[in-house]
Parts: structure tokens; C-alpha cells; sequence
């Protein structure tokens, strides 16, 4: 899966790398940065989305489609498709280029809203990446976790370096019976929660 990544896909990703690097540096302002994760947590998460059992694949929090690359890589691998929500108009455009030149609109769902707009459309979720503004996590969490199928996965971004603000949702996560959860230190943190059987 790492190592035939498309040409236009790896161009594509590396233009995003570069841009997420000069926007931490260079004092664009906060909602217009990328604020995507990193290589090692996009190669994280294709690992997992791969491994995930059936069900739909869905991603909270587009931005301009960095993670959203590594996803269709899984989503290429086992014949399933993605769909990704973003609220930022600005990002959407953003996200449609990033598509298009990356050659991955064939397995990638791009939604303009709100994921919670449209969660009643989710009720067999085999994977669910979640990487949008903290203050939605919780009620994303409390929305995805009940359509998880037996084996589904919950990633959400963001664990370690902004735990202070989402310290009541991993805590809950923690001891939530119906998942088997930990948070893993690669990145920004990974918490991982997989559905019980």
C-alpha cells in the first residue's frame, strides 16, 4: 500500500507538507492554516482503515485532504470508498483540488457540512477518523461509537497535544465498556478506540 503510492498522489502530499510547515511559521492565521498531521500518523491511520472491518469509512474534518490521501490509499487497497466532511468553504475548494490532482475522486466522497448534519446516514461505520475543532469531539463520539460494527474503529487526532481540552472525552473513552480503547503517542496522539464484539 506504502509503496506504490501514485505519483500524482505523492506530489500531491508532499505540496501539502510543505505548505503545513510554512503556515506554522509564517503567521497565517488559524482557521486558514492546514493544521493536518503528520506523514507517520497518515501512514497510522491507512494501517488501521485497511485493517478495519466492513462498513462505511467516513472522516470528520477534511481540511485541505492530507489525511484524506493516506485514507484513500486504504479505501484503494480494499475496495471501499471515503466520504470526508468539512464546514470550511475555503477548505472544500481546497480539498477538491487536492483530489483531483491526486487522481482519488473516484474513492473519495467530499461533503460541504456538517458530519453531524448527516450522521443518521451512518449506522454501520467499520472506520471513522475524527480530526475537527475540539468542541465537536464529544458529540461526534457520542454519535459514531453506537454505529461502530463489531470490530469498528474510531480514530480521533489530537490526544496528547491538545488533551486539556479534550480531557473529558478521553476520559469517558477510557472506560466506555462498549470500546477497548487507548490513546497511542505517535503525532499530535492518536486516541484509538476499537467496538467490542
Amino acid at each position: 500500500m506504502f509503496h506504490d503510492i501514485p505519483i500524482g498522489m505523492l506530489e500531491r502530499m508532499h505540496e501539502l507538507e510543505r505548505r503545513d510547515r510554512a503556515d506554522r511559521i509564517d503567521g497565517t492565521p488559524r482557521l486558514d492554516r492546514l493544521r493536518q498531521i503528520p506523514e507517520e500518523t497518515g501512514r497510522f491511520l491507512a494501517l488501521w482503515a485497511a485493517s478495519a472491518p466492513k462498513g462505511a469509512v467516513i472522516e470528520i474534518g477534511t481540511s485541505a485532504g492530507y489525511s484524506t490521501l493516506w485514507l484513500s490509499l486504504a479505501c484503494r487497497a480494499t475496495a471501499r470508498t471515503l466520504t470526508t466532511f468539512e464546514v470550511l468553504p475555503r477548505k472544500v475548494a481546497f480539498a477538491r483540488e487536492t483530489f483531483s490532482g491526486a487522481g482519488v475522486d473516484d474513492v473519495v466522497k467530499l461533503v460541504e457540512g456538517d458530519f453531524l448534519d448527516y450522521a443518521d446516514e451512518f449506522d454501520q461505520v467499520g472506520f471513522c477518523f475524527l480530526d475537527a475543532e475540539k468542541e465537536v469531539y464529544e458529540a461526534c463520539y457520542d454519535v459514531v461509537v453506537p454505529c461502530l460494527v463489531p470490530g469498528g474503529i474510531l480514530i480521533a487526532d489530537n490526544a496528547i497535544n491538545h488533551r486539556e481540552t479534550l480531557q473529558p472525552m478521553l476520559d469517558a473513552a477510557l472506560v466506555d465498556e462498549r470500546v477497548d480503547a487507548l490513546v497511542v503517542p505517535i503525532g499530535k496522539g492518536e486516541l484509538v478506540c476499537r467496538r467490542k464484539t
